[in-house]
């Protein structure tokens, strides 16, 4: 068994070698807490996720780390334009993303540190810095001297001639243009911390290096987030860690965008998608298939026709296992291992579409199994599409999508309730023959987006398409 995992840093699928036998350590770039967040954002953490579950079903030790930017530019300006604090909006805004992950079925992470509770690990890594002759003080900034660290460009393969570094504004006294700031001096009415250097606040790149190196150590296996983040946020965490003597991340793992009519997912673009309100109008499990059955590294088209197929399909898989529990009589556990097909696909850089065939597959199988009531084959074709599901966060028998049917609002008890005095009608009818009546009900019910299914143990209802 060997996992393989497509390396951006050496522009290929790589086999998978951890630094400590059977153990993974995963830093990803978590949230920047400015707003809530949009199913583009989540998208990444739940990719996250799904590499997680599979690392720990392969039988690995995981340690995965998840950071909160708590400051940044953004958040100041948000704070001057909403004349709130800057930690009010971040705790806001770190809160609703914690609700997204959550609600779609994300693991807590390991650790889930916040930028600010680690200004003592940044001071201390500007110092080393400076020492080695990589970063220099100027007008109480402290910057990051490019052109005194070989290699530096490769992950993003630009040429140091050609590069055009972002800058914000006070950035004042550098060397080089192409520097980039580590620590930014104080403005009025901006928060701040005392340094050797003066008061200020630490750029975006350096906060990731130094809480890296605190929570993982000198090296740890891979380092994760959007594609965006290439250069230049990894481009410049890669340049101070190893200015500074960490090995740091021996893999680079990226994942794709969700993009609305071929642009990333932006709340800067005005075309975002707020998780908190999605979840009112689709199912979050749903939702979760729908962002996380696509291989990580390609973009999703926003759509509500594919989150409406995603649904069907979700529909069909999760009607095979409600059909093969009544046949059962019981719940049947998840076999405690996947077909050997799905390991495969999975095991070649997380290759969740080839593995979700697989589940389909099975599918397919066991309602074969159920309409030739074979209960013994559909209940092993049950086993196996739970544990596969289980990997991906999917299994509509977990705990956490008990009771889930209700797209983000607590009405599911109530429109059980009322549906079922229907059906009681519908099933008066059905007994004293009254075919029509019946039929009508059941249509009536269909009109509404229910689907009504007769089961041995009587009728059941599933929300249909949209």
């Amino acid at each position: 068994m060997t996992i393989r995992l497509h390396d951006t840093s050496a522009r290929q699928i790589r086999d998978f070698v951890p630094l400590t036998a059977g153990c993974v350590s995963i830093y990803l770039c978590g949230a920047t807490v400015q707003a809530a967040p949009h199913i583009g954002h989540i998208r990444s953490g739940l990719n996250f996720d799904i590499m997680r579950r599979w690392f720990t079903y392969r039988g690995y030790d995981v340690t995965f780390i998840r950071n909160v930017t708590d400051i940044d530019d953004k958040i100041i300006t948000k704070s001057a334009e909403q004349g709130r604090p800057w930690w009010s909006i971040g705790y806001e805004n770190e809160r609703a993303f914690n609700d997204g992950y959550d609600v779609l079925g994300c693991l807590p992470p390991t650790y889930e540190p916040r930028a600010t509770g680690h200004i003592p690990e940044m001071i201390e890594m500007m110092r080393g810095l400076i020492e080695r002759g990589h970063a220099y003080e100027a007008q109480g900034n402290v910057y990051f001297d490019v052109r005194s660290l070989p290699g530096y460009l490769e992950l993003s393969n630009q040429e140091l001639d050609d590069l055009r570094q972002p800058s914000g504004d006070g950035e004042t006294g550098k060397r080089d243009q192409r520097d980039f700031a580590m620590w930014k001096a104080t403005k009025p009415g901006e928060p701040s911390w005392e340094t050797p250097w003066g008061r200020g606040r630490p750029g975006w790149h350096l906060e990731c290096s130094a809480m890296a190196h605190k929570y993982l150590g000198s090296a740890f296996d891979i380092h994760g987030g959007g594609i965006d983040l290439i250069f230049p946020h990894h481009e410049n965490e890669i340049a101070q860690a190893k200015a500074f003597g960490d090995a740091f991340a021996n893999y680079w793992v990226h994942n794709g965008w969700v993009t609305m009519s071929g642009e990333k997912m932006s709340k800067s673009l005005g075309n975002s998608v707020l998780v908190s309100e999605m979840v009112k109008h689709w199912r979050p499990i749903v939702l979760r298939y729908y962002l996380g059955t696509p291989h990580y590294r390609s973009m999703i088209e926003y759509s509500e026709e594919a989150l409406r197929e995603a649904e069907s399909a979700f529909a069909r898989i999760e009607g095979f296992v409600q059909r093969a529990i009544e046949k059962a009589g019981e719940t049947v556990p998840p076999a405690a291992e996947v077909p050997a097909a799905f390991a495969e696909a999975m095991d070649e850089d997380l290759g969740v579409p080839q593995a979700l065939a697989i589940v389909h597959t099975a599918v397919r199988q066991g309602n074969s199994a159920l309409a030739a009531d074979d209960k013994e084959v559909a209940a092993a074709r049950l086993a196996e599409v739970r544990a596969m599901l289980g990997v991906l966060g999917l299994d509509p028998l977990d705990p956490h999508w008990a009771g889930e049917g209700d797209r983000g609002e607590d009405l599911h008890g109530v429109v059980d309730t009322l549906v079922r005095l229907v059906l009681d009608q519908r099933q008066s009818a059905r007994a004293r023959k009254d075919w029509a009546a019946a039929d009508a009900i059941r249509d009536q019910l269909g009109q509404s987006g229910l689907v009504i299914e007769d089961s041995p143990t009587g009728p059941r209802w599933t929300l249909g398409q949209r």
